[in-house]
């Protein structure tokens, strides 16, 4: 018989080599993600593009960018990978393999000032598993498989993605004790008179965290910072007063917390998963621990209540 010369003949890893590239932009970056030297790689993709009969990329200086061919290929890669590991896990007992990493972007405040006290605990549940935390404020891609698991302070309004509430968390506003010493602050206009910390404005991790603005209308921080932890160190070493997540504060015993009848408020975070997750047992185990601590923590994030 004769061949189809319409029959394709490529690599599954081929495949994987692509999806790996687009999503990072880089030959080195892939490379690396899926533990390869960029020869290898590089080789690979020549394989796909030659079975193919197509250019699948365009290199310039900034990395690697999809042809139109490219581009076409992209969208049924990624819903053959999606039927791969739909298809991994219902053939395979997941449940029972605890082991290999998963991976967590998490914001650096609950990371450090919760999630990594509490790691000890699942290690001791699960010690296979190794647990790799981008603890971060900017944004992870789940999409581009990126992380496992994303704790987020705002619910995802699209992409193949399930997000599940948290936890609320209250915010307060606070000074160091140096700072207010003998000091007796009875409104918010007596508060402003304080230096303000707060974010940069267009470095602001969602618009619901512009709080200055929310409590003190027109005020403007004198000091903005783009992460939480260096508005906390500035805190506590008395530069000004801060809006800052109870639970963060509440581990300095050298900040006091200013009139909490007036300032107030809550957020929330979200855990959010990839709509098919590449290690189900794992990012399960994970995802309930989280939601356990958290509850079992309630009074640390929500202490007014």
């Amino acid at each position: 018989m004769c061949e189809n010369p319409h029959t394709l003949n490529f690599n599954w890893n081929d495949l994987k080599s692509f999806l790996a590239i687009v999503r990072t932009g880089r030959l080195t970056s892939a490379a690396l993600q899926l533990q390869i030297d960029h020869s290898t790689l590089s080789r690979r993709v020549a394989a796909l593009e030659k079975a193919l009969q197509v250019k699948l990329f365009d290199r310039h200086p900034t990395g690697y960018l999809l042809t139109p061919a490219g581009d076409r290929l992209f969208a049924e890669a990624e819903r053959i990978e999606r039927t791969a590991l739909q298809i991994s896990s219902e053939l395979f007992d997941a449940g029972s393999r605890m082991t290999g990493a998963i991976r967590v972007a998490i914001p650096e405040g609950l990371g450090t000032y919760f999630l990594s006290r509490k790691l000890a605990a699942f290690s001791a549940m699960h010690p296979e598993v190794t647990v790799e935390l981008i603890a971060d404020p900017g944004p992870v891609s789940l999409a581009k498989r990126q992380a496992d698991v994303a704790i987020t302070m705002s619910r995802p309004k699209a992409g193949p993605l399930k997000a599940r509430k948290l936890a609320d968390y209250e915010y307060g506003l606070y000074g160091s004790t140096e700072l207010l010493d003998d000091v007796l602050i009875s409104t918010l206009d007596q508060a402003a008179r304080f230096r303000l910390i707060g974010y940069i404005d267009d470095l602001i991790p969602t618009p619901k965290h512009d709080y200055i603005k929310e409590v003190f209308g027109n005020g403007r921080a004198h000091l903005a910072v783009s992460n939480i932890l260096t508005q906390i160190s500035a805190t506590t070493s008395g530069y000004g007063i801060c809006i800052l997540p109870c639970f963060m504060a509440s581990r300095h015993k050298s900040l006091i917390r200013i009139l909490p009848d007036n300032v107030n408020f809550t957020r929330t975070y979200w855990a959010v998963t990839h709509e098919e997750v590449r290690a189900p047992a794992r990012v399960k185990a994970f995802t309930d621990f989280l939601h356990d601590m958290v509850r079992s923590c309630r009074t640390e994030f929500l202490p007014s209540e």
